[in-house]
Formats: structure tokens, sequence, C-alpha cells
């Protein structure tokens, strides 16, 4: 018998391969991988031979979905210390802002952080990136952004890159040193600008974990004109721009993140319909946070209708963090999502797939299920595809792949 052309083949497998809105779906179908890549994509019948014959390893499936592995676009994993307290003032009536400006919020995690060390940081962060590995996820962007200076900075993004040794996902480290105005600096904010320009965006870019660059553009946070002094210099350094834009107040972070090139605008609950058909031309990604909105009760939405007739492509994502979505569970997500938005289970499905590979840069490797990108597969016990939006409970994935071999 010839030596096998596959390391591994997944047959009587249903495929959600992502490659168009209806989720590129391939019934009774196989799939096949090598060298840590896709090999082969189809339907079971058109095999080249018979399975046993073909690769090294068949893996019988009964029948369940197979999709690309999940891509959590937007977390804040790393961080010290909770925000229990926050959650117990927000339900006494006080707002996120007024909380943030009172000293919680943000501030408080930053000041956990900072006296929390790299083990403890690690730890933490990195059982929060296995209970998204139990929804599927094999990639994950994690955020810096409770350092607040450089040295906190960039041992964040170190602690963040170094989650790949304990999790079986990639790591896509973004630099948001820009998260609100540090203590010392409020009557000064014009030096921390310069301090991240100048000193903190080289130091990552030298330290060389840092794929993006984020800032949060909001009235308790960075003015427009501070967000795009900060997202310029790291796009110029060669960073991918990323923007938290218009979730408490509209400051018109939707077109900000199209003038000056970012990827994504992330939030948009108070996004101008301006502003949606600026990211529509500049082909500015939207990704929506909908546990946030959900936490902290939110009476705005984002104009998902309006980002759907302008042809916008949105992403999904957990916004994992200590204050305003402390969600690990990617079925919530995908549920309010639909529930809480309005996106079809398609769009979501979809969220957390392709359109989360585009926001990343990363659309010609992972995120959908196609020869040559890499072999990073969920395997779904359901029926149907909908019910990981459906329900929210226990995962229903039976396995995880992570370049092309069993996920431990």
């Amino acid at each position: 018998m010839p030596e096998p052309r596959w390391d591994r083949l997944w047959t009587d497998v249903h495929l959600a391969t992502m490659t168009d809105p209806s989720l590129g779906i391939v019934r009774n179908a196989a799939i096949a991988a090598s060298d840590g890549r896709i090999a082969w994509v189809g339907p079971a019948a058109d095999l080249p031979g018979p399975p046993d014959h073909l690769a090294a390893e068949v893996i019988h499936c009964a029948g369940a979905w197979l999709t690309p592995g999940f891509i959590d676009c937007h977390t804040h994993i790393v961080f010290g210390g909770d925000r229990t307290a926050d959650f117990r003032r927000r339900l006494h009536g006080e707002s996120y802002a007024e909380i943030a400006r009172a000293g919680g919020g943000i501030m408080s995690t930053v000041r956990a952080t900072r006296a929390a060390s790299n083990e403890e940081l690690t730890a933490g962060a990195a059982a929060r990136a296995t209970e998204l590995s139990a929804w599927g996820v094999t990639t994950i962007e994690v955020k810096s952004g409770y350092g607040l200076d450089l040295d906190n900075e960039i041992r964040m993004l170190e602690v963040a890159a170094g989650l790949a040794r304990h999790v079986p996902a990639d790591i896509s480290p973004t630099l948001l040193a820009a998260h609100t105005i540090p203590a010392g600096y409020t009557r000064r904010r014009a030096d921390y600008v310069r301090l991240v320009v100048d000193e903190i965006i080289p130091a990552a870019l030298k330290q060389g974990h840092a794929t993006a660059i984020d800032v949060f553009c909001e009235d308790i946070a960075f003015t427009p004109d501070e967000s795009r002094a900060i997202l310029e210099a790291g796009i110029e350094a060669g960073l991918h721009g990323r923007l938290h834009a218009d979730q408490l107040t509209d400051q018109g972070g939707g077109a900000l993140a199209a003038a000056v090139g970012a990827r994504s605008a992330d939030h948009l609950e108070y996004l101008s319909e301006g502003g949606v058909h600026a990211m529509a031309e500049a082909e500015v990604y939207a990704v929506l946070l909908p546990g946030a909105a959900y936490t902290l009760g939110a009476d705005r939405r984002p104009p998902v209708d309006t980002l759907r007739r302008a042809g916008v492509t949105m992403a999904l994502a957990t916004d994992a963090n200590p204050g305003s979505s402390p969600i690990t569970n990617v079925g919530m997500i995908l549920n309010l999502g639909c529930i809480l938005f309005g996106l079809t289970p398609e769009e979501a499905l979809a969220g957390f797939t392709a359109a989360a590979a585009r926001v990343l840069g990363q659309e010609r490797d992972r995120g959908t299920l196609e020869p040559g990108l890499r072999a990073d597969l969920a395997l779904w016990r359901v029926d149907d595809l909908a019910e990981l939006c459906y329900r929210m409970g226990a995962s229903p994935l039976e396995s995880l792949v992570k370049d092309g071999l069993p996920a431990t």
C-alpha cells in the first residue's frame, strides 16, 4: 500500500467552512491535515481513495459538526484582583463612569495588577484562557492596559505572550497603554500621551510581542485628538490599529478609526450613521461586544442594521475583563450577540471565525476551512450549528485540534 499522503483525516462530518455568508456548509464531508495545515476539504464522496489509504490516522466523527477554531479577537484576560466591588456599586445605582471617576473601575484593576507577580498574573490569565478553549477558541487576542506605565505595560505583554505555553491557543498581544489616564497624570494628560508615544510604543516594538495598538477613546478616557496621536504613532510603527470607540458616548470614534487607517472599531453602541459610512468606505471592521452592554445594563445597542446595510464586516468577541464583561463563556456571547444585538446565528458564528481573523490580520492563516490554512478545528456535538447560539450552558465541544494535533 502506498504511503499515506496526509497525517490525519476527519470523515463522516459536516463542515462549516465559513467561506460565505451561509457559513459555507458542506454536509457528509471530510477534511485532512498535514504538517499543521489543512490539506484537503470537500464532500467525503470526492475523496481520492479509501480513507484508510489516504491518512496515517482517520477520525470518524459520527455526523458531528466541525468549524474552524474560534478566534476571540478582543480580550483583557491578564489582570490582577477582581471588580466585585464595582459590580455591587452598579447594582446600588452608580454608573460605570461615576465609579471610574471615584477611583474604581480600570484604576482599581491597575493597582491590583501592578501589585501582582508575573506568576500570579499568568495563573489567572491561563485559567481564563482555558475556559475560552473549552468553547473551541484556538486564537486569543490579549490586551495590556492595566499597567499604565512603561515597566508594567511591557510586563503585561510578556505575560500575555507566555500564555501560549499554558493553553492550546495562539496569542495575539495588543498594546493598550492608552486605557485610561493614570493617577499622577490627570492634570498633565499631554505628558502621558507623550510617554505612550515616545517611550512605551518603542519599548513594546523592541520587545516584539505586540501586534496591535489600541486606545480607549471616551469622555472618561482619551479624547479623539489624544487617541489620534497615539494610534497614528503605533500604526506608523507597523502595528495594527484598534480603537475602543463610541461605547458610552458618541466621540466620533468610528470615523476616527477610519481616518487613521485602523483595522477595527470596537463596542460602537453610540456609533453615528456617518461613522458607519466612514468605516464602510475605509474597510474598518466592527467588533461587537455584547458582554459589556449586558453587564453594564447599556440602554443603547450598536447600529447592527445600518452596519449590515453598509457592508461593514462584524466580528464578535467576549471582551473578557474584570469589570464590564467578566465572561469567558463564548456560548453566552453568541447568544447575546443574537438576542441583544440582533445578529443572525450565521453572523454570530462568522464573527468568531472568519471576521475575527480579518480583525487580527490573520485571514490568510486561519478563520476558514480552506487548503493551506492552519488546521485549527473545533468539533461540536450538535444537530444544528445554531445550537451554539441558542443555548447558554455547558459547551458542546467534543474535541479541539490545534495545528493539526489533538489539543491537550
